[in-house]
């Protein structure tokens, strides 16, 4: 019986040694074969051939692309042995070299904006910034990646700030000109040039100023998708985009303004811009209290119905006496 398990135990041992000596093997000859080679990727043997020989007949695509930053990904060492360049979205170029044959390399001029925006998302995606494009309105009302990017190059041309006097990161170009993230023009001007309902809103004598360069559309909104209604930034609760500006109504407070935890800052104020000052709905502040704390209206059980005083000019403004509106630490009736 010894002599049995000894055997066991020796043909056990001899298989493991094997299985080590093969996998030791295996990588060396990968380590072998990758030192011997350069850094393009193995795909190369399958007829990739680089960007470098695309410029022969396209030129002056080559010379904008080069200065983009899907030219700088070889630089980059989590690219390495990957597939950057044209090729990258077109696809291999061999083929397409050796018989002059358009149909041999990917073109998107007849592919529908999900299509384009699918060879996009196969690099893009995975970052909470794109993750919800296909969930977006841009994706369910076919506005692809290549309606506002341009893949190959950024504008050219000289770039000035679109103001003299207030010179921020989002006006520091001029209109219709735009060097980040490729986009095709000026953020806002992106926008607009779809959302033509709401630019006049931006000419109000009370408004966000992103018109004037000061902010963006997408500081408030994710272009590429989201879950909330109108694919505002509302990721970490309610209106977290007005919030990372206005931080001083966040709060918390001990004692807190219903309305601006259920309904949030639209329920006074409208976000892009207003006749009246502060944005709000109504030019006279107790006419906006008074939507809610009317002696008609019971807003609940713990909410005062409305004042008991009259309405004249002495009262016509809440907010005289009660200045903490969004919220107190100190008073439930917000007076300070």
């Amino acid at each position: 019986m010894r002599l049995i398990k000894s055997i066991k135990t020796l043909i056990i041992l001899g298989s493991v040694v094997a299985v080590v000596v093969w996998l030791t093997g295996t990588k060396s000859s990968q380590a072998v074969s990758r030192s011997a080679g350069d850094d393009k990727p193995a795909a190369t043997n399958t007829g990739y051939v680089g960007s470098d020989a695309c410029k022969d007949c396209h030129e002056d695509q080559f010379k904008a692309y080069s200065h983009t930053a899907h030219a700088q990904l070889t630089t980059m060492g989590s690219w390495k042995n990957k597939v950057t360049g044209c090729e990258s979205c077109h696809g291999p170029g061999k083929n397409h070299i050796a018989e002059g044959d358009p149909t041999k390399i990917i073109s998107f001029k007849n592919k529908t904006s999900k299509e384009t925006s699918e060879t996009c998302l196969s690099c893009h995606a995975g970052k909470e910034e794109r993750n919800n494009f296909r969930r977006g309105e841009h994706w369910r009302n076919d506005i692809g990646c290549t309606d506002c990017h341009s893949p190959h190059s950024n504008k050219e041309g000289r770039n000035v700030a679109s103001s003299n006097m207030l010179v921020t990161t989002a006006n520091a170009e001029k209109p219709g000109f735009s060097t980040i993230r490729m986009l095709k023009a000026n953020d806002p001007q992106l926008c607009t040039s779809c959302h033509n309902e709401v630019k006049p809103q931006f000419s109000m004598p009370f408004h966000h100023k992103v018109l004037e360069g000061a902010m963006r559309c997408s500081d408030c909104h994710n272009p590429h998708g989201g879950f909330e209604t109108k694919q505002t930034r509302l990721a970490t609760g309610a209106d977290a985009a007005c919030i990372k500006c206005h931080v001083d109504k966040q709060g918390p407070f001990t004692y807190e303004h219903a309305p601006v935890k259920t309904e949030g800052c639209t329920a006074c104020h409208t976000p892009h811009g207003s006749a009246n000052p502060r944005l709000l709905k109504y030019s006279s502040v107790n006419q906006l209290c008074l939507t809610c704390h009317s002696v008609a209206h019971d807003v609940g059980a713990v909410e005062p119905s409305g004042p008991q005083h009259n309405q004249n000019a002495q009262y016509s403004n809440c907010i005289a006496c009660h200045v903490k509106i969004h919220g107190s630490r100190t008073s439930p009736v917000f007076f300070r």
